[in-house]
C-alpha cells in the first residue's frame, strides 16, 4: 500500500510551542475506549490536529493508530524482559522495569507523509501518540522523540517552523493522558520531553468552514543548459515561485474585500476569492538575456477547503487556505512522481518514440528537456472531498484510471475508521483533471505570445485544464524571418527613393 518518496519543504517562520493543548472531547473517549479493549501491550500513531500561535494553543482533533506493515507487524512493539511480558501487559499487570518500546520509525513517517496528503487547511499532523505503561515509556525517550522527529519531517508544517511537536502519552495501571512537547534538535535526549497542560473539550463544533476554487496559470521559461533539466524539476520550482505570489494576494470572503482582524459567526462555508496582483513581465525580461529553449504552461483549477477557530482572525483561514491550495499542487506532482518511480522498469509505461506519436505517462516528467523534441501528454489527479469528523471534509487524490471504491478503501485504511457506504456524501468538485502537454515550438516568437498560439492537443484534451510545455525553438526559422524583415524594409526604401525621383522629374519638366 505504501510507497517511499518523502517531499521536503522549508519552513518561513519560527514559533514557540503552546503551553495549553485542548483534545476533542469525543474522539479522546472514543480512542480510549478503543485502546483499552484492544488487548495490545502498545500502540504508536499520529496526533491530528492544530497549533496556534494566536490563540497560544494546541488542538487535537483525533489519533490515527498507525496501520501494520507489509508483513503484517505493528510498528510498535515492546523490547526486553521475559517472553511473557506482553501478556502481563495485556492484562493490565506491570512489566519490568527492563523493557522498553521499538518503533518502525520509517513506516510510521510514511504514514504521516501520505496522511498529511489527505489533510486540507487547518488540519496538521502535529505528533505522535503511543499506548503504553509508564515503565516502557519512561525507557523510550529518545527512541519517542527520534519517532517524533521523523514524523515531523515527513510531514512538515509548511508555512510555520514549530521547534516541537506534540507527544501524547496514554498510560494503563492506571489509565492516564498526558501530553508533552518534543523538541526536534539535533541532539536528542530525554530533556527534549518538557510536559504541558492537557485538557478536553468540544473544539471540533468550533471550527469555522471556508471554501475557495481557485484558477491558476504560470508560464515559466526553460533556459538552455539550466542546472534544472527536467520536468518535475521546472514544475516544482514554479510552484514554489506561485507561493510566494499567492502569499501576498488580497482575497474576497463571501464577495466582499477581507478584513483580516474579522471573525465569523458559525454557521454555514464561507466563499473565497484570491486577488493576485499584475505581475511585471518579469520572466519575458529575462528570456531576452538567456538563450530559451521554450516554455512551460502550467493551468488550471484546485478546489481548496480550510477549517479556523472561530475565536481566530479571517487571516488565519485565509493562510491556510494558500497553504492548502500549494500543498494540493505539489501533492499532485509527487504523487505522479510515485507512479513514475514504481512504473519506471514496466513495459507498460515506456513511450513509444516515432516521430508522429504522442508520448504519454508519467515518466513525462523525467524527461530531459534539453533532449526532448516529441509532443507528450499526462492526466494529473483530481482531489476528492470524503466527509469526516464534525461535518469537516478530508481528501484524496484520484487517477483517471481509478475508481472512487479504490479511494475509498485507501481513505478507510490510512484513516483507520469505517466508511459509510452512501457515496452521495463524496464531494467531486474538480470535475476535470488537470492535463499536461509537451510540445515543441518553432520559435522565440512563439514562446513569448498569448496562449491562442499554443500547439493544440487532441480532442480528448481540449477541454481540459492544460499544464504544457513548449520546448525547442528553431534557430534557422529565426534566421529566415530577420533575412525577409530585412529584404521588405530594403524594397520599401528602394519605393520611396524612386517615387522622389518621379515626382521631381515631372516637377522639372
Amino acid at each position: 500500500m505504501f510507497i517511499t518518496r518523502v517531499q521536503s519543504s522549508k519552513c518561513k517562520e519560527k514559533k514557540e510551542m503552546v503551553k495549553v493543548v485542548v483534545g476533542e472531547e469525543s474522539q479522546v473517549k472514543l480512542a480510549e475506549n478503543r485502546l483499552s479493549k484492544s488487548g495490545v501491550p502498545c500502540q504508536v500513531g499520529l496526533v491530528i490536529g492544530n497549533l496556534s500561535g494566536k490563540l497560544d494553543r494546541g488542538f487535537i482533533f483525533d489519533l490515527i493508530p498507525t496501520p501494520l506493515n507489509d508483513n503484517g507487524e505493528p510498528a510498535c512493539s515492546i523490547i526486553g524482559g521475559a517472553k511473557d511480558d506482553q501478556k502481563k501487559a495485556s492484562k493490565g499487570k506491570s512489566l519490568p522495569q527492563s523493557s522498553a518500546l521499538f518503533i518502525d520509525k520509517d513506516w510510521l513517517a510514511e504514514h504521516a507523509r501520505q496522511v498529511g496528503r489527505m489533510l486540507v487547511g487547518g488540519m496538521k499532523v502535529v505528533g505522535i501518540y503511543v499506548w503504553t505503561n509508564e515503565s516502557s515509556f519512561k525507557n523510550s525517550t529518545i527512541t519517542l522523540c527520534q519517532a517524533a522527529k521523523a514524523v515531523a519531517e515527513a510531514a512538515p508544517l509548511l508555512e510555520v517552523d514549530w521547534d516541537e511537536r506534540l507527544l501524547v502519552h496514554i498510560g494503563y495501571s492506571p489509565l492516564r493522558w498526558t501530553c508533552r512537547n518534543c523538541s526536534l534538535a539535533s541532539n536528542i535526549t530525554s530533556g527534549n520531553l518538557r510536559p504541558c497542560d492537557f485538557k478536553m473539550g468540544k473544539i471540533l463544533s468550533t471550527r469555522q468552514a471556508f471554501r475557495c476554487t481557485y484558477d491558476f496559470d504560470l508560464r515559466l521559461p526553460i533556459y538552455q543548459g539550466s542546472s534544472s533539466k527536467r520536468l518535475v524539476d521546472i514544475l516544482h520550482h514554479g510552484i514554489s515561485i506561485h507561493a510566494k505570489e499567492l502569499k501576498g494576494a488580497k482575497a474576497l470572503i463571501d464577495g466582499k474585500l477581507a478584513n483580516e482582524d474579522e471573525q465569523f459567526d458559525l454557521g454555514g462555508v464561507h466563499d473565497v476569492e484570491f486577488l493576485l496582483p499584475f505581475m511585471e513581465d518579469k520572466y519575458l525580461e529575462v528570456c531576452s538575456q538567456k538563450e530559451i529553449t521554450g516554455l512551460l504552461v502550467f493551468s488550471g483549477s484546485v478546489c481548496s477547503y480550510a477549517y479556523s477557530n472561530s475565536k481566530e482572525p479571517s487571516s488565519q483561514a485565509l493562510a491556510d487556505i494558500k497553504e492548502d491550495i500549494i500543498k494540493s499542487l505539489r501533492s499532485r506532482l509527487d504523487i505522479m512522481c510515485d507512479e513514475a518511480d514504481r512504473k519506471s522498469d514496466s513495459k507498460e509505461d515506456r513511450t513509444e518514440e516515432s516521430n508522429n506519436q504522442i508520448l504519454s505517462g508519467s515518466t513525462v516528467l523525467q524527461l530531459d528537456l534539453q533532449l526532448q523534441r516529441k509532443h507528450c501528454s499526462m492526466s494529473f489527479p483530481r482531489r476528492v472531498f470524503l466527509p469526516w469528523l464534525a461535518d469537516t471534509f478530508l481528501c484524496d487524490y484520484i487517477q483517471p484510471s481509478e475508481s472512487v471504491e479504490v479511494l475509498v478503501d485507501h481513505f478507510a485504511e490510512l484513516m483507520s475508521l469505517e466508511f459509510p457506504s452512501i457515496s452521495s456524501k463524496i464531494l467531486e468538485p474538480e470535475a476535470e483533471a488537470p492535463a499536461l502537454v509537451l510540445s515543441t515550438t518553432k520559435s522565440f516568437r512563439e514562446v513569448s505570445t498569448p496562449y491562442a498560439l499554443l500547439p493544440k492537443s487532441d480532442d480528448s484534451l481540449s477541454n481540459q485544464n492544460r499544464a504544457a510545455t513548449i520546448l525547442r525553438s528553431d534557430q534557422k526559422s529565426t534566421n529566415l524571418a530577420g533575412f525577409n524583415f530585412m529584404i521588405a524594409v530594403l524594397v520599401l526604401v528602394v519605393s520611396v527613393v524612386v517615387g522622389f525621383v518621379v515626382f521631381f522629374v515631372r516637377s522639372s519638366s
